[in-house]
């Protein structure tokens, strides 16, 4: 049987939330835990997703190689595999891949937006590639197993890290940039490199990232992966929804914001409403999961193809990803 995978979500996680991960037939979710957080605070969040693991043993456990997507199946739970959408938790210190690996980080945005210490963000003006630091650190990432992540990357400092990195990469989280032109969404150089490398894109519900927004309907998302499928393949296509449920639009001050400016980034929304905009109707929670699985169906694509984009693709490159390089990475 193959898995159903949610290749990123950011929610304001609770009981309520992982039910319905479970009602949704989830198998594994990639979870944000850390936007602009330093080392010490991200390990506070790890505290606090620990004590999620131990009051709903019986709905998640995290986890940390591509068998436990196995065993979360076999035993009707949810697998938590967790990541960052910044590289603010490694600092500058190298060493924090490894450790932030070991404590079960297994993927890491090189940016969020803008320029890092890494990469060049995808609202920067000019975009100068990966850093040196930005080249060391991904090939310490490949080392240990952590998947570099280049959701919110600008163009060259995308492919840069496709032709660096010695393992496939993936973005999370986006959609092509011709169906709807959104900062984050990616040109077809980008997805052309990503699939031919053995990257897996993650199509995302975000509003900001869909054509017509919150009204974009299941047919044009299911028609636009189909139409991507045509363009690069099924085996580069997964889920990525970026469901931020149930986040009060606070949060969104502090995922555009951080601490690097002193007013307000509205980034993706207008200024007129910089809160979280609403989903899609056909999209409000991991319970939905079955709309688009019916959706990419009736756009005419066959079973081993929709099953491979809602949930094989992934399993298979976690498979690949997650532990250490096998030999020399570069």
């Amino acid at each position: 049987m193959t898995p159903r995978i949610d290749g990123l979500q950011y929610a304001n996680w609770s009981e309520k939330i992982f039910r319905q991960m479970r009602a949704g037939g989830l198998d594994a979710v990639h979870v944000t835990i850390t936007y602009h957080e330093t080392f010490r605070e991200t390990v506070l969040n790890i505290e606090a997703w620990n004590r999620h693991f131990e009051r709903c043993p019986d709905l998640i456990f995290q986890g940390h190689t591509a068998a436990d997507v196995t065993l979360a199946r076999d035993t009707n739970r949810t697998a938590i595999f967790f990541g960052a959408q910044n590289p603010s938790c490694i600092e500058d210190d190298i060493g924090l891949v490894q450790v932030l690996h070991t404590l079960g980080l297994r993927f890491m945005q090189l940016t969020y937006n803008n320029q890092s210490l890494l990469a060049t963000g995808c609202y920067e003006s000019h975009d100068t590639g990966l850093t040196r630091m930005g080249r060391e650190v991904v090939a310490e990432m490949n080392r240990v197993g952590m998947v570099v992540d280049m959701s919110h990357s600008a163009e060259r400092s995308t492919l840069d890290a496709i032709a660096h990195s010695t393992r496939p990469i993936t973005i999370s989280h986006a959609n092509p940039a011709h169906w709807h032109p959104a900062r984050r969404n990616k040109s077809d150089t980008v997805l052309r490199e990503l699939a031919a490398s053995g990257g897996i894109l993650g199509f995302s519900l975000y509003p900001h990232h869909l054509k017509d927004g919150s009204a974009c309907t299941l047919q044009q998302f299911c028609e636009m992966v189909a139409r991507t499928a045509d363009l690069i393949g099924t085996a580069a296509l997964a889920i990525g929804s970026d469901l931020c449920q149930d986040q009060p639009d606070s949060v969104v001050e502090w995922m555009r914001t951080g601490r690097w400016t002193k007013s307000i980034d509205f980034g993706e929304g207008s200024a007129a409403a910089p809160g979280f905009p609403p989903m899609p109707g056909w999209f409000q929670s991991s319970h939905d999961f079955t709309n688009i699985e019916a959706g990419l169906t009736a756009t005419g694509m066959h079973d081993p193809e929709v099953k491979a984009i809602m949930g094989g693709n992934w399993l298979r490159f976690f498979d690949a990803s997650f532990g250490p390089a096998a030999g020399p990475t570069r």
